[in-house]
């Protein structure tokens, strides 16, 4: 096990990071997959799958321990079209600290085995077609010094660690660069309710609206550029 890491169970039976050095986890301790279907699946990849006419461009920030693109892949097996995926980590866990999150008691993640070790070993800053309907496109590195696609996403999950932990990732200059990064119409979606987080988004141009949360959260955010 890596020293600055622990593995840890969540309530639905499939497993998280735990990073003590932060006091925090990567995922929810209620439910990490129940969370990633919920928060990133149901309410951003959906409606875009929806009003798609063609391929469908989603922008991950903070790959982790890639369980959202592991899903993301799963959905894209019976999507009507196909998924671009981009990824965004500053700090890559190696594929050996996954694995024993992915194989551990109780700590297992249910869907696709055997994809979670190529998305970790997919070669990183170029496109990489994992199936026919699914390409991957792993960036290492700050958000922040990316220069992304002007109006390329209609889906942005937004999984930085929470405001508090990493300050640097919630601010104005962030969401303004990812309003410009994000498709007309397209949607940006996180874990996160915080006021001061919706303030941030609505004056980088979001429209932001609250919905349900997944399990331990009454609420999370979702944020539209019209």
């Amino acid at each position: 096990m890596h020293p600055d890491v622990q593995l840890r169970p969540t309530a639905d039976g499939s497993g998280t990071l735990y990073v003590p050095a932060l006091d925090e986890h990567y995922h929810s301790t209620h439910g990490a997959v129940q969370e990633a279907r919920h928060v990133y699946l149901a309410a951003g990849l959906e409606p875009a799958l929806a009003a798609a006419t063609g391929p469908v461009r989603a922008l991950e920030v903070g790959f982790g321990t890639g369980l959202n693109a592991l899903l993301t892949l799963e959905r894209s097996l019976t999507a009507a079209v196909p998924i671009q995926y981009d990824t965004v980590e500053k700090h890559p866990l190696p594929w050996e600290l996954v694995r024993e999150l992915a194989t551990a008691p109780a700590l297992q993640v249910p869907p696709l085995p055997a994809f979670r070790q190529q998305l970790h070993e997919a070669a990183w800053e170029q496109p990489v077609a994992l199936t026919p309907s699914f390409m991957l496109r792993k960036l290492a590195g700050e958000l922040q010094n990316l220069a992304l696609v002007t109006g390329a996403y209609e889906v942005i999950y937004f999984d930085a660690f929470a405001p508090d932990k990493q300050p640097d990732m919630w601010t104005d200059a962030v969401f303004g660069q990812l309003y410009a990064a994000a498709a007309p119409g397209g949607c940006l979606v996180s874990y996160c309710a915080k006021g001061s987080f919706k303030r941030s988004l609505r004056a980088a141009g979001w429209q932001t609206e609250a919905i349900p949360g997944p399990p331990g959260k009454r609420e999370m955010t979702r944020a539209w550029k019209r």
